[in-house]
């Protein structure tokens, strides 16, 4: 029974393998390509590969990055909204530094008022104080002029009428009175005379001080919140409110990177496309007055032509494939930028990458 067993397996297995076999060696026609690929339009044409981007007269798109470090706590705008310049974009919390820009601003305020009541003296009601201690010290000497004038009359006519100590007493009180109308007088001209002059100048430097450190609190005040810096679009917006943004920009969890908090565009909305030349193949460019070159979206059949904006006279490592900064990159570009007029009923973006074949 079992030998039986064994002989239907491997006879079913036979039946498969045949039958497998056959279906490997049925051929299907080819399915035609779902777009034409891209190909040399040029007899001797050099391929770059492109990245569009929008129109900047010089350098590429604005990446913006914080000055200061913070939690945003607004955003203002929106992705591919048309803005001006200076327009507020996205604001930092800025509580704690605009606390302390207003107590700089009381301390200011203070110094000032300081200096003023420096440069304000004597005061009025001071100096009539003096003058009325003045007074009051010139009627006691007075006083203790006539009790000696009584005292040496008494002794001259009656020697034991007066003691020698009640005669020096009023002698002792008279010099005292001198002394003391002497000193009212003193503070009657130094208070006359005003704040000293090396006062004022020293409160005048405070002052000053002040209102610098309150100028220079109030610039990084400012700089918690990012405005446009000319005319153009938002292309990208990296954050949220609540997140924790800083000079490096705004943390990727995907990328584990940083990215810019905001991308910003020309406000045109012209594209141009950057492409980048191997180095081995700078010196088959044609001149830039007889340049002509080509560009492909990638899965269309879409070609358009490119007109030469500009060179970037500098060749440099081309690192714009994987970004690995701290990787040695043996590959040098030169980077060309091209103009083109979009289709109306094409969808093209910055950022995407685009086949361009240049030639003459």
């Amino acid at each position: 029974m079992k030998n039986k067993i064994l002989f239907v397996l491997a006879f079913c297995g036979l039946v498969g393998g045949s039958y497998v076999s056959h279906l490997s060696t049925i051929t299907h026609a080819a399915q035609a390509p779902a777009f034409t690929p891209a190909s040399n339009p040029y007899s001797a044409g050099i391929y770059a590969e492109g990245i569009v981007e929008s129109a900047q007269s010089s350098g590429e798109n604005v990446s913006m990055y914080p000055e200061v470090a913070g939690t945003v706590s607004k955003i203002y705008v929106r992705e591919g909204e048309m803005v001006h310049k200076g327009a507020l974009l996205l604001q930092i919390d800025d509580s704690i530094e605009r606390a302390t820009v207003a107590q700089q601003e009381a301390q200011a305020q203070a110094a000032k008022a300081m200096l003023g009541e420096l440069r304000a003296e004597p005061r009025k009601e001071t100096l009539m104080v003096n003058v009325a201690q003045v007074k009051a010290a010139e009627a006691s000497l007075k006083t203790a002029k006539d009790e000696l004038e009584k005292q040496q009359t008494a002794y001259a006519l009656n020697p034991g009428s007066v003691s020698k100590d009640a005669l020096d007493s009023a002698v002792n009180a008279e010099s005292v009175a001198e002394t003391n109308l002497a000193v009212t007088k003193r503070q009657y001209e130094l208070t006359k005379a005003g704040a000293w002059i090396y006062d004022i100048r020293n409160q005048e430097k405070q002052y000053v001080a002040l209102v610098k450190e309150h100028d220079s609190s109030s610039a990084l005040l400012a700089k918690y919140a990012l405005r446009a810096p000319e005319d153009g679009v938002v292309l990208s917006i990296n954050t949220i409110p609540g997140a924790y943004v800083s000079s490096q920009g705004a943390y990727d969890a995907y990328t584990q990177g940083y990215d810019p908090v905001l991308s910003f565009g020309e406000s045109s909305g012209r594209l141009d496309v950057r492409c980048y030349v191997d180095e081995i193949l700078i010196s088959r460019l044609p001149a830039p007055s007889k340049m002509k070159a080509t560009m492909t979206i990638r899965g269309t059949d879409t070609h358009i032509p490119l007109t030469l904006e500009r060179i970037q006279p500098l060749v440099s490592p081309k690192i714009e494939l994987s970004d690995q900064r701290q990787e040695r990159v043996d590959v040098r570009v030169l980077p060309l930028i091209f103009q083109f007029e979009k289709p109306k009923d094409v969808n093209l973006y910055p950022g995407e990458l685009v086949d361009v074949y240049i030639g003459q």
